[in-house]
């Protein structure tokens, strides 16, 4: 076969090679295009969310987002709205990336046999409002630092302690006394923590939430592994703008 024969051939080899490549690409493309039409939104997990978390918990610190799945791909159940558990609380323990499935939410926590309380350790819980849990950002497995804050000074407790589990939230009333004496009742919610805590600061804990050190309310800060927290005065009316 002579050199013009051979370059004939190649170049209807490479022509065949050219056409069979975009018929490829154009039925990808149809293919993609109908994934695309035929897809839904769903909502998705964006962070995890723990069994014993509620929907509203989960909802205000941002774990739960829109996504598109194809129509195939959509799970039974899976939710497009928070409305139909709205109120409920997660079942089990809900990944990043995970459709959001009704059937993974109940009104009760689920019922657990035991508690991991870490060893040396015991357990007691405290009752906190939404600001003083940090706007529901505190999950199981998290360290925060305790602080007591009262009329007569602000003051950490505890610098570093344990949240082994997150109970539900109720709306109680709450009543606080200005200055003149004044009484003023509100609704607000509050949230069951239970801590990991060693005797001594399960005694501090108790003396502060009954009234010792002149009473006052306990707050959590979030501790991650850079945060820094010790021990100090605390802030009071003398030292407040030093």
């Amino acid at each position: 076969m002579d050199r013009r024969k051979v370059l004939l051939v190649v170049a209807a080899l490479i022509a065949a090679m050219g056409t069979l490549l975009v018929v490829l690409y154009v039925r990808g493309a149809d293919d993609r295009a109908v994934k695309q039409f035929n897809a839904v939104t769903v909502l998705k997990v964006k962070t995890q969310i723990n069994a014993g978390e509620t929907v509203a918990a989960a909802q205000a610190a941002g774990k739960i987002e829109e996504g598109k799945v194809d129509q195939g791909s959509k799970l039974e159940g899976a939710l497009d709205t928070l409305a139909p558990v709205e109120g409920m609380i997660a079942q089990t323990t809900m990944y990043p990336g995970e459709q959001v499935v009704v059937n993974k939410f109940a009104p009760t926590a689920a019922a657990t046999s035991t508690l991991t309380i870490p060893k040396g350790s015991i357990a007691m819980s405290v009752n906190l409002t939404d600001t003083a849990r940090v706007a529901g950002f505190v999950n199981p497995g998290d360290h925060v630092a305790i602080f007591l804050s009262n009329a007569t000074a602000s003051r950490i407790l505890l610098p570093d302690v344990e949240v082994i589990a997150v109970g539900t939230t109720t709306v109680v009333p709450t009543t606080t006394t200005d200055p003149s004496g004044a009484q003023t009742t509100e609704q607000l919610p509050r949230t069951l923590f239970t801590l990991g805590v060693n005797q001594q600061q399960a005694e501090k804990i108790m003396y502060a939430v009954n009234g010792g050190g002149g009473g006052g309310e306990l707050a959590f800060g979030l501790l991650n592994e850079d945060s820094v927290v010790k021990p100090d005065g605390g802030a009071n009316a003398s030292n407040l703008f030093r």
